[in-house]
């Protein structure tokens, strides 16, 4: 087999196209605003309702393919929250979870302040 500058030039083409589309990222997830409300699914890392002892928020951490890690907060008081209340007793680290809440301004989820918000295992 012989080469020619036409076969040449194609093969420069070429990988200059494989070159640039293995260059190219796949459009990343809307970030988190805070005040904004939005929705989250992952996998549940860490559960911790310490917080609750002294009146703080439990957090529960799920890690997201799109975010990375995000504290899903659930206040002490959930007889002030308009939410259904998380029954955290029946999740467990590893389990799928889906978080709707409002973002913070550390970019935590809080659920609580609308009747949709919730914190519920998926499957």
């Amino acid at each position: 087999m012989f080469t020619t500058s036409r076969h040449v030039a194609l093969l420069a083409v070429g990988t200059l196209v494989f070159a640039i589309g293995g260059c190219a990222t796949t459009p990343s997830a809307a970030a988190l605003v805070a005040g904004e409300q939005a929705t989250i699914e992952g996998s549940i890392a860490s559960i911790d309702t310490k917080p609750w002892t002294y009146d703080g928020n439990a957090v529960v951490v799920l890690e997201t393919a799109t975010q990375g890690q995000v504290a899903v907060q659930l206040p002490a008081r959930w007889n002030l929250c308009k939410a259904p209340q998380v029954e955290v007793a029946t999740m467990a680290a590893g389990q799928r979870a889906r978080a709707i809440g409002t973002v913070t301004e550390d970019g935590a989820l809080v659920v609580c302040e609308r009747v949709e918000h919730r914190l519920e295992a998926v499957n």
